[in-house]
């Protein structure tokens, strides 16, 4: 009995293996063994590779630090730091690896910079009088071996927690790779879970909020899954699907992205999907893969198995009528979703759906027809609007109204479209005052009701800005400075015991643009720093003992100025 029950167990571990050994969907093949983990920890993530995020996919992994800070970053291979960052969000601090192999590591949300690098850094800052910090170094400066510690793991930036931020990316285009097909995988025994699909009557018009849709829910477990109200699907024309689905890992209860998700129709693989590699200025192009409409409206993150036809990110290696299928032969087919993670671990979910005939219903445009490869321009007396090539998915009922102008515009409300449809990019927006702005024409901004300030300047009669969404906007004025509030300074202090002299700072409209610190007419360095919103200057020795003066100039984007002036003692 025993040894018919040790059978059973190897049996099923080979199985398993094999399951576990799948080669994950991917267009070449990767170094293995190459890199080693930028961490001396066990390997566990917050956040996979190409998972969704508001408005872009995830560009690498998140390795966990045990909630803490301070932990040895290593050099994943043999290389030097050819570039180093410094930002108020993004990554807050990043270094760059690049690598003889034709890649680069990227490590992101630093603490701090080992001595040699943050020599570098404040001698750059210094030298151009800027915080932010974004530069390249040649080989000679700060070469490095594999393992070799250059920085401090942290919670810099736009960070949501302490993590590393990991990614490895093709050093000739740029273009970001999933790291685990490098070998630097994450234990992973979890299928991917499905909690509902949609089903989209596309019928030959451009995909909008207005496209007949219906959600319905999933149950299932073990990779396993079915409709919760299991039922043939009666379809006809030219028909959508989509799916929401996401992963775990075996180390963390996050919740992550997939790695691929096929779409089968009687057998055959008419849509795939895999985050293999993709380049930075495709990654907006996450709004055509999700239900925009469905995601600004509810926050539901709906995957779309088939592909607009002006989306062209890299993450669709394989489609058939970009993933549209006809229903109209009065049969019965068989629809399967198949989705994996890239330890190969598998879900899937059945469909039976039975075709009826279907009439093509004829297009009816309400406003103005924009084509998603031309260019598409509508104006009237009032506005201006112009979008290039490749900021729009899909056709597009392109529709305009005005409403009366606020208490605080100087133009009516210009209702560009609405917020369901996404932009790629940007555009270009122009609007008429309502009346002479006379002096104050350099301090005209276009502003979102949503969103807020624009930006713009004034030319041709008109407040001109690239703006990135669809929505509603008029012009407002900004003449009001920034407000700058010290937080441990007054005038006269003994500083003798301070670490810092620390400050906050915020603009009514068009928002910070520009700070600068000095003491005793000497520039120096200060930190913003994007959680606390404190902006601060450390004390260093430089600094001699008596009396000092403190001076800060903040200025906003339309060249409003404030200044605080101390006199402290050391």
């Amino acid at each position: 009995m025993i040894k018919k029950q040790l059978i059973i167990t190897v049996l099923c571990l080979i199985f398993y293996s094999g399951i576990q050994a799948q080669t994950p969907i991917q267009s070449r093949q990767y170094p293995q063994n190459y890199f080693r983990y930028p961490l001396d920890l066990p390997p566990t993530t917050a956040g996979s590779f190409g998972e969704l995020r508001p408005a872009h996919f995830h560009s690498g992994l998140d390795f966990k630090t045990n909630q803490r800070t301070g932990y040895p970053v290593h050099a994943a291979a043999d290389g030097y730091v050819s570039r180093v960052r410094v930002q108020f969000g993004g990554f807050g601090r990043a270094v760059y690896i690049t690598h003889p192999n034709g890649y680069t590591t990227v490590y992101g949300h630093l603490e701090a910079f080992s001595p040699a690098i943050a020599a570098i850094v404040k001698a750059y800052q210094y030298d151009h009088q800027t915080y932010e910090a974004d530069f390249n170094l040649d080989p000679k400066h700060v070469p490095l071996q594999k393992g070799d510690v250059f920085a401090m793991s942290g919670n810099a930036g736009a960070s949501a927690g302490p993590h590393v931020h990991f990614e490895i990316r093709d050093t000739q285009t740029e273009q970001t790779i999933n790291p685990q097909l490098f070998g630097l995988t994450i234990p992973d025994r979890v299928p991917p879970s499905i909690t509902s699909i949609g089903i989209y009557h596309l019928n030959g018009n451009p995909f909008s909020e207005k496209t007949p849709k219906e959600f319905l829910a999933v149950t299932g477990a073990a990779g396993n899954y079915h409709l919760l109200k299991p039922q043939v699907l009666h379809l006809s024309g030219y028909v959508g699907f989509g799916i929401n689905t996401t992963d775990m890992n075996s180390t963390s209860a996050n919740h992550n992205g997939i790695y691929s998700l096929e779409l089968k129709l009687d057998g055959q693989t008419v849509y795939t999907f895999t985050v293999e590699r993709f380049a930075f200025d495709q990654t907006h192009a996450i709004n055509a893969y999700i239900d925009y409409p469905a995601f600004e409206s509810s926050r539901r993150w709906m995957q779309k198995c088939f592909i607009l036809p002006g989306s062209h990110i890299s993450l669709y290696p394989q489609s058939i009528n970009r993933g549209i299928i006809t229903f109209d032969d009065n049969a019965l087919h068989d629809v399967e979703y198949v989705v994996k993670d890239v330890a190969g671990n598998t879900s899937t979910l059945k469909l039976k759906v039975q075709s009826e005939k279907f009439t093509p219903p004829v297009y009816k445009v309400a406003g103005t027809l924009f084509h998603f490869d031309e260019k598409s321009e509508f104006s009237t007396d009032k506005v201006k609007v112009s979008i290039m090539p490749g900021n729009l998915y899909d056709d597009l009922d392109f529709i305009y109204s005005v409403s009366p102008k606020p208490a605080s515009g100087f133009s009516q409300v210009h209702h560009i479209h609405n917020r369901l449809t996404p932009i790629h990019d940007s555009y270009d927006l122009w609007i008429k005052p309502d009346a002479d702005l006379g002096k104050y024409a350099d301090k005209a901004v276009i502003v979102s009701t949503i969103n807020g300030c624009q930006g713009g300047y004034f030319q041709d009669g008109y407040i001109k800005s690239k703006v990135t969404a669809f929505g509603d906007y008029f012009i407002k004025i900004d003449t009001i400075p920034p407000i700058i509030r010290p937080l441990n300074i007054i005038n006269g202090k003994n500083m003798a015991a301070a670490k810092s002299i620390n400050f906050r700072m915020s603009d009514n409209l068009s928002g910070i643009k520009s700070y600068a610190g000095t003491i005793d007419n000497k520039w120096v360095l200060m930190e913003w720093d994007y959680k606390s919103k404190i902006l601060s200057y450390t004390f260093s020795g430089e600094i001699a003992p008596g009396k000092h003066v403190f001076k800060l100039t903040v200025g906003d984007n339309k060249n409003n100025f404030s200044e605080f002036t101390a006199d402290f003692y050391k």
